[in-house]
């Protein structure tokens, strides 16, 4: 366990170095995060203007539901073109090339049919285990969980091959499955590990916001209060940046048997923990 967990402060803080080295990887998660936060509101303001809400949607239900998937859609849509743009500019630095801004956003213009596509497929998967979940008691809610996780897992490499192979989404997701088979990836250490450094750094910065409290002084918490919202956005788009590095590099192993430069081999092979009896990674 304190293997994995230095493992993964290790690989954080080498994703944290490259982001250093190329800050413009920060724009991505941030017109992401701008963009989805539209969105919510393009969607969230109408329906409390007219005072309609969850089930309550003129139309009944299935227009509740339209509403929801339209939602996930687009929301997916703006995820995954940035990510994508993310992707193409870190697999450029970790060749040892540069690309711009402007560059990473043309690459996802390029490939916009199958960032829709895997968007829509996305967004549909997402209905049906918000439904599952609706609809279930609490171990059934576990168990959407679970299979949500799984999801996440089976189709963790499909926007770096969708990307920097040209694939479509089914052969995006055959091939994602098959690079987890094929280094035995029952539990990726690193991506959780960058998200739960993270997590830690926010509780932290909450405590402290509740600590205020104990001053009595209302000014002092709200201050406390509005920099904690400040340092979360920031952890957001930090980590999301970090995220993007980390998996392309980890991509680039799985396919290839080849490290990026700047991540210890050790470190990346170790990142998918194997199956018990497993014969090791590639």
């Amino acid at each position: 366990m304190f293997e994995s967990i230095g493992r993964s402060i290790a690989l954080a803080r080498t994703s944290w170095d490259i982001l250093m080295q190329d800050k413009k990887l920060l724009a991505f998660p941030i017109l992401s995060g701008i963009l989805s936060i539209l969105v919510l509101l393009t969607f969230i303001l109408p329906l409390i203007a007219t005072g309609s809400f969850m089930g309550h949607v003129p139309g009944g239900q299935f227009a509740y539901y339209a509403i929801l998937f339209a939602f996930y859609l687009v929301s997916y849509f703006v995820v995954i073109f940035f990510n994508t743009a993310l992707i193409s500019c870190v697999n450029a630095r970790l060749q040892g090339r540069d690309m711009s801004v402007t560059e990473g956003l043309s690459a996802s213009v390029k490939h916009l049919p199958s960032i829709f596509a895997w968007a829509l497929v996305s967004a549909t998967v997402g209905l049906i285990l918000h439904l599952l979940h609706e609809r279930s008691g609490w171990i059934g809610q576990i168990i959407v969980s679970l299979l949500g996780g799984a999801w996440g897992l089976i189709t963790f490499f499909v926007v770096p091959i969708l990307v920097l192979e040209d694939k479509g989404v089914v052969d995006s997701v055959k091939e994602s499955v098959s690079l987890i088979r094929k280094t035995w990836g029952e539990s990726i250490i690193g991506s959780g590990g960058i998200a739960i450094i993270f997590v830690l750094i926010g509780v932290v910065a909450f405590l402290g916001v509740l600590a205020t409290m104990l001053l009595g002084n209302v000014v002092i918490f709200g201050l406390a209060l509005a920099a904690f919202l400040i340092l979360v956005v920031i952890l957001a788009v930090v980590a999301a940046a970090m995220q993007g590095i980390f998996i392309t590099a980890l991509y680039t192993y799985a396919r290839t048997g080849n490290v990026p430069k700047a991540f210890d081999r050790e470190l990346i092979a170790n990142a998918f923990v194997p199956k018990p009896g497993s014969p090791g990674t590639i």
